[in-house]
C-alpha cells in the first residue's frame, strides 16, 4: 500500500491529515491557493486503496461542470482506472440521477425533460396570461427569480407563508399561487427546471422514509467541494445523505463566501461545528500561489470581518513586491495608467495572459475596452460580453439611432415593441410587408398604417404615442445635451420603469450599464459624432490575437489566478457596493470584505488597486473617497502612489495617504458603524421616512431590523432599518 500512496510524498502535514482523516465529518478549511483540489482527488484515491469503500459507496460533489471534469481527470490519473459510473459530478447531475430512478413519486416519468431558462420563460408567460395578469407591470422574468429564490430555500408552494418570505407580494400577492400552477404545469409537460432536480429529490426523502435510508446506507462517503457556496436547499440535501454514516467531508473557504446574491449562505460553514457534533476541523494555510506581501496583506484585511472561523495564509515564497496603490484623477486616467503599466509589461516579452484587470462591476469594462481598442492592445471579457455588446447598451444606442435617423430599419425593428406595447407579430408583420409593397421604411410605414383599420386600435394607439415621444426627442436633440437627451429617452420610452420592475438578478447591472453609456455619451459633441465612435469601437472589437489581456468581474475570477492583477474602482459606493450596504448592512459589508480578499489572492506576483479622486455620474462630476478598505491594508505590504504631482505641482505628491487623515472619511465610518447599533424599533407601519438612495416612501411593513417600504419614485424595496430617516 506504501508504494500505491507514494502521491503522499506531495501532500504537506495538514494537507495529508485532511487526506486520511476518513470517519466522521470533517471540514477541511481551505485557504486561497492552499491545494484543495489535491486534498480532494487524493482523500478519493485513499478511500479506494485503504479499501474502505467501493466507488459507488462515494458520492463526490461539485459546484460547475469544468470542476467536476478536473477531478475526473486527476482521479484517473492517480488510480489509473475510468472513474466512469462513479456517483462524482455537480449538484445538479447528480440529483438528476436520483430523481429519474424515483421519478414516478413526485408525479414525472423517468425521461423527464429539463428545461432552460428560455423554456422557463416562456412557460411562465403562459401562466401569467391565463390569470391574466399584465406581464408589462408583473415581467416573468422577476417571478421566475422569486420562484428559483424559493426553490434555492428548499420550498416547495405550500411551505411558503404569505408576510414571511420575500416576493409573495408580486402581482398583488399571487405570486405563491403563481408557483403551484407552475409547479403543475411542468408535471403536465413531463418537465423540470434546475432547480427541480434538488427540489424534488428533498421532497422523495421526506415523504419516503424507505427511499432517504437506502441513499443514506448507500453513501458511506461524501465529499463536496466549495462547501461555503452552498445553498439552503443543497445543505439539506448533504446533511439528509450524509445523516446515517456521518462521513461528511466539506471543502470550502469561509472567507471567500461571495454568493448570496445567488443564495448562497455563509453561515452553513460557519455553523458546521454546532450542525455536525464531533466535526473536526483542518486548517489548510499554507499557500503556494502568492508572494509574502500579497497574503499579508490579503489576511490583514479579511481579519475585519467579524463572521469567519479564522485561518492566516503563509507561504516558503520570498516575500515579493509590495502591494502598488495608486491614486488618479478618474475613470479615463484610471484607464490610461494601468494601459501604460500593461505596455511596459508586455515590452519586456511577457505575455499579456498573465495579466487580469478585475472590476467590482461590469459597467467599470468600458473605459477600458475604449482605451484598449485606442492604442491597440488585445483584450479579453471574460464571464460577459463587451459593454457596446450587451442588449441594454445595444437598446439604448438603437432609440438614439433612430432618433437621429428615421431610415434607421435596424434601430426601428429593435425598439419598436421593447419596452411591450401590445404589438402582436401580426401588427408587425404588417408594418413590414406594407413598406416593402411601398418602398419606403418602416417607420413611414408605420405612420401611415396608423391613419387606417388595418391594425388594431390597441396598436394604432401605442405606435401614435411611440412616434410623439420619437419626434419630441428629435427636437430636443437640437438644444439638449446629450447626455441628458439619452435620459429623457430612457424615461420616457420607459425604458428604465422596465428595468426597476425586473426583480432578476442582472437588472440592477443593467442598470448601472445605462448610467456608464451616460457618462460615455457626455464625452462627444454631436449624436452623430458619438454613434460614429460606437460602429468604430464594434467594428474594432474584433481579436484574433493569441494573447489578451483578460477583463472580468471580481465575481468571475474567483477560481482562477494570474501573475499580475489590475483592481480599479476602490472608492467607498463603487467597492465596497453602496447597494451592497444598504441593502445588507455589515453582512453585506463584510461580504464586500470577502470580495476584495478574493480579488488580492487572484495574484501571484503584482497587485496594482487603483482609486480615483472623481468619476462622471449622470453625466456630473462626483468626489470620491477611497474605499475603506485600503485603510485595512498593513502599510509594510503596500507601496503608495499618486499621479496627480505628475500634472499639478500644487496638489500633495502623496495623496493616496490622505484617506487615512481624511475626517470626512472617518465620519461616513462612524457614521455607518452607529447606524448598525442604533435602536432598530423606533417606526412603524404606514409611516412616511425618507432614504438617502430612493427617496421618500411609507413603511408597509416591519420584520425585526428590517422593513419594507413603497417609495414614491421608485418600487418596493427591503431594506435595514438603520438607513432611512423619519420625515
Amino acid at each position: 500500500m506504501q508504494k500505491e500512496l507514494n502521491y503522499f510524498t506531495n501532500l504537506n502535514k495538514e494537507q495529508k491529515q485532511a487526506v486520511e482523516t476518513i470517519n466522521g465529518p470533517l471540514l477541511v478549511l481551505a485557504g486561497a491557493g492552499t491545494g484543495k483540489t489535491k486534498v480532494l482527488t487524493t482523500r478519493l484515491a485513499y478511500l479506494l486503496y485503504s479499501k474502505s469503500a467501493h466507488p459507488s459507496e462515494i458520492c463526490a460533489v461539485t459546484f460547475t461542470n469544468k470542476a467536476a471534469n478536473e477531478m475526473r481527470i486527476r482521479v484517473e490519473s492517480m488510480i489509473k482506472r475510468s472513474v466512469a459510473g462513479w456517483w462524482l459530478g455537480t449538484f445538479h447531475s447528480i440529483a438528476a440521477r436520483i430523481l429519474r430512478t424515483n421519478a414516478e413519486l413526485v408525479s414525472l416519468k423517468p425521461s423527464f425533460t429539463i428545461i432552460d431558462s428560455d423554456d422557463q420563460i416562456r412557460l411562465i408567460k403562459q401562466i401569467l396570461s391565463a390569470e391574466n395578469i399584465d406581464e408589462k407591470r408583473w415581467p416573468a422574468r422577476s417571478l421566475l427569480s422569486i420562484i428559483q429564490r424559493w426553490k434555492d430555500m428548499g420550498l416547495k408552494p405550500s411551505e411558503i407563508k404569505d408576510s414571511f418570505h420575500s416576493g409573495t407580494d408580486f402581482a398583488n400577492h399571487k405570486s405563491i399561487k403563481l408557483y403551484e400552477n407552475y409547479q403543475k404545469r411542468l408535471i403536465n409537460l413531463n418537465a423540470a427546471d434546475f432547480g427541480d432536480l434538488l427540489l424534488h429529490v428533498i421532497t422523495i426523502f421526506k415523504e419516503n422514509e424507505d427511499i432517504k435510508n437506502l441513499y443514506q446506507k448507500k453513501f458511506k462517503y461524501i465529499l463536496v467541494d466549495e462547501f461555503q457556496d452552498t445553498n439552503a436547499s443543497q445543505y439539506y440535501w448533504l446533511k439528509t445523505l450524509s445523516n446515517m454514516h456521518k462521513n461528511l467531508c466539506a471543502v470550502g473557504d469561509d472567507d471567500q463566501s461571495i454568493y448570496s446574491w445567488r443564495g448562497a449562505d455563509v453561515n452553513n460553514i460557519l455553523n458546521f461545528e454546532k450542525d455536525f457534533k464531533e466535526a473536526k476541523i483542518i486548517k489548510l494555510e499554507k499557500n503556494y500561489r502568492s508572494t509574502g506581501n500579497i497574503l499579508e496583506a490579503a489576511s490583514h484585511l479579511i481579519s475585519h470581518n467579524k463572521s469567519r472561523l479564522g485561518k492566516t495564509l503563509w507561504t516558503d515564497d520570498e516575500m515579493g513586491n509590495t502591494l502598488n496603490i495608486r491614486t488618479v484623477y478618474d475613470g479615463q486616467e484610471e484607464a490610461r495608467a494601468i494601459g501604460e503599466e500593461i505596455e511596459a509589461y508586455h515590452r519586456k516579452n511577457n505575455s499579456l495572459n498573465k495579466i487580469a484587470i478585475l472590476v467590482r462591476a461590469s459597467f467599470q469594462t468600458r473605459n477600458f475596452e475604449e482605451r484598449f481598442l485606442k492604442i491597440g492592445l488585445p483584450y479579453q471579457v471574460i464571464g460577459g460580453l463587451r459593454f457596446y455588446e450587451r442588449s441594454e447598451i445595444r437598446d439604448a444606442i438603437a432609440y438614439l439611432r433612430l432618433t437621429h435617423s428615421s431610415d434607421d430599419q435596424l434601430a426601428f425593428e429593435r425598439i419598436i415593441n421593447k419596452p411591450k406595447r401590445g404589438l402582436g407579430d401580426a401588427t408587425l408583420n404588417i408594418i413590414e410587408k406594407y413598406a416593402r409593397s411601398m418602398n419606403i421604411n418602416l417607420e413611414s410605414s408605420s405612420r401611415r398604417l396608423i391613419e387606417t383599420d388595418e391594425i388594431s386600435n390597441k396598436a394604432r394607439s401605442s405606435i401614435r404615442i411611440f412616434f410623439k415621444n420619437i419626434d419630441r426627442w428629435r427636437e430636443e436633440s437640437k438644444n439638449t445635451k446629450l447626455n441628458e437627451l439619452l435620459e429623457i429617452i430612457l424615461e420616457e420610452s420607459g425604458y428604465i420603469d422596465m428595468l426597476k420592475k425586473d426583480r432578476s438578478i442582472e437588472a440592477p447591472g443593467r442598470l448601472d450599464n445605462l448610467k456608464e453609456l451616460v457618462n460615455a455619451i457626455n464625452e462627444f459633441d454631436s449624436l452623430s459624432n458619438f454613434l460614429e465612435h460606437i460602429q468604430l469601437v464594434m467594428d474594432g472589437a474584433s481579436n484574433d490575437s493569441n494573447e489578451t489581456a483578460k477583463i472580468m468581474t471580481l465575481h468571475s475570477a474567483k477560481g482562477l489566478e494570474f501573475p499580475i492583477v489590475f483592481l480599479p474602482g476602490w472608492e467607498d459606493g463603487l467597492f465596497p457596493n453602496q447597494r451592497a450596504i444598504d441593502e445588507n448592512g455589515s453582512e453585506g459589508l463584510e461580504e464586500e470584505r470577502r470580495l476584495a480578499y478574493v480579488g488580492i489572492t487572484r495574484a501571484r506576483q503584482e497587485v496594482w488597486i487603483y482609486n480615483a479622486s472623481s468619476r462622471l455620474t449622470h453625466g456630473q462630476w462626483v468626489d470620491c473617497l477611497p474605499s475603506r478598505f485600503l485603510n485595512e491594508l498593513p502599510k509594510k505590504n503596500i507601496n503608495e502612489m499618486s499621479s496627480f504631482n505628475e500634472h499639478n505641482t500644487n496638489f500633495p505628491s502623496s495623496y493616496a495617504s490622505a484617506w487615512r487623515n481624511n475626517n470626512n472619511y472617518k465620519k461616513n465610518i462612524n457614521l455607518l458603524n452607529n447606524r448598525i447599533e442604533n435602536n432598530k424599533n423606533n417606526f412603524a407601519l404606514k409611516e412616511r421616512v425618507f432614504h438617502q438612495k430612493f427617496g421618500y416612501g411609507i413603511i408597509v411593513d416591519i420584520d425585526e431590523d428590517k422593513v419594507t417600504i413603497d417609495f414614491e419614485k421608485s418600487d418596493i424595496k427591503k431594506l435595514l432599518i438603520n438607513f432611512i430617516e423619519k420625515v
